[in-house]
């Protein structure tokens, strides 16, 4: 399986579902909080070209976006492809 990567933080409900729909597919996922650890924020920003926003989610070496890419993903089926 893929590594999964969400760059996230506290108390972030589009964080929190990104990692439900995550859980729903039994998918198992590193987590980085950047609010907790301010040189990762640095690092995400440069893994996104800048995206500002958490969640930020990668599938391997695949940048999906925010939880709304991730939504979106599985709706059109997507996600599976990626996660397979």
């Amino acid at each position: 399986m893929k590594k999964i990567l969400i760059y996230s933080g506290e108390t972030c409900p589009h964080c929190s579902a990104a990692k439900a729909l995550l859980k729903s597919k039994n998918a198992e996922y590193e987590e980085i909080d950047i609010w907790k650890d301010p040189s990762k924020a640095k690092e995400m920003l440069q893994k996104t070209n800048g995206a500002r926003t958490i969640p930020q989610i990668f599938i391997g070496d695949h940048h999906v976006g925010g939880n709304d890419q991730l939504q979106e993903a599985n709706r059109n089926g997507e996600l599976d492809k990626l996660l397979a």
